[in-house]
């Protein structure tokens, strides 16, 4: 069996009872302990108007967990580029990457990862076709490369940085794109893994190799949470059960502590519609957790995990990560 990399992804977590600044203070500590760990990237997402969600900055988050690590990466996971102008998220990123040099990646996502109000006053009064997405990413490709000759608008910084372009989607669409550009791919089965084993068949059978990759890449999203025991761990995701469960009502709040008997509590219905959010999630103690990530390497055979841990004990969140990294080693 291919041993998957790992990398993290986080949302940058508000908890309930805490603060913004405390959230970003705990993101450092989380990509520090992710470092010590061995995990090959950070990542973290782009979402806007959530109370619970403190990641809506992303690039000037990306630099500051730069500053306060070492040697792994840190990309977004990523820039919705329908929110964005190429040219400013060339400029940013390559600002990034004079910062942090080989340590900077640019993932790329095309929705909004928002509600249409919030995403109006992102844009305004863009009007976005299906042919945006790929025209940006190529735009930004080529701001990033080394600036040619007579090149109307140059990225300063940006151009020459070749700031690497990472594929993010839930569907079949970025994966025929990724396939078709020649760049790495993340499937965010965290959240929506219904199409997780399709969208991967299809970006490596199409994959054609490009002056960036020479062989398909591919990334898989994995809630994950791993305690001492079974039960411990059960206890500690009611706190992932219920930001799930409040994502699918529209309810959503800030991270709530852990539930006893939380599914307990609540209908058949909803139950289920966790199970099928989290259907490819590892909980568990270490036995669990390594036979659950090995059966998942085995059937994606994915190059990376990207794991993603909402503990609402910091602590202990970091202790769910060092029991993973375990696991799987």
């Amino acid at each position: 069996m291919k041993k998957p990399v790992l990398s993290m992804l986080d949302l940058v977590a508000v908890r309930e009872g805490g603060t913004v600044a405390e959230a970003l203070q705990i993101a450092v500590r989380t990509a520090q302990c992710a470092e010590r760990l061995g995990f090959a990237r950070y990542w973290l997402a782009e979402h806007h108007n959530m109370p619970g969600i403190a990641s809506s900055a992303t690039a000037v988050l990306v630099g500051h967990i730069a500053g306060a690590t070492q040697t792994i990466r840190v990309g977004s996971g990523g820039i919705m580029l329908p929110n964005h102008a190429p040219l400013v998220v060339a400029e940013a990123f390559g600002t990034l990457a004079e910062l942090y040099p080989g340590r900077i990646d640019l993932g790329l996502g095309r929705a909004p990862g928002t509600d249409g109000p919030t995403m109006r006053a992102l844009r305004r009064n863009r009007v976005e076709s299906e042919e945006d997405f790929p025209r940006d990413v190529q735009e930004l490709q080529r701001l990033l490369a080394p600036a040619q000759a007579g090149q109307p608008i140059v990225a300063v910084p940006g151009a020459g940085t070749n700031v690497p372009i990472w594929l993010l989607g839930s569907s079949l669409f970025s994966a025929q794109l990724a396939a078709h550009l020649g760049l790495p791919y993340a499937f965010a089965s965290h959240f929506a893994p219904r199409m997780l084993h399709q969208a991967l068949a299809i970006y490596r059978q199409t994959f054609r190799p490009s002056a960036v990759l020479a062989r398909p890449y591919a990334i898989v999203g994995v809630p994950v949470i791993a305690a001492p025991t079974d039960a411990e761990a059960q206890f500690l995701a009611s706190s992932t059960y219920q930001r799930v469960l409040g994502i699918l009502t529209g309810n959503r709040t800030r991270l709530q502590p852990p539930v006893e008997g939380f599914m307990e509590q609540i209908t058949e219905r909803e139950r289920a519609a966790i199970a099928d959010f989290l259907a490819v999630g590892v909980i568990g103690g270490p036995q669990t957790v390594r036979a659950g990530l090995q059966a998942l390497a085995e059937a994606t055979q994915a190059d990376e995990f990207m794991l993603v841990s909402d503990v609402f004990d910091a602590k202990l969140r970091l202790r769910s990560l060092e029991l993973t990294a375990q696991a799987l080693g």
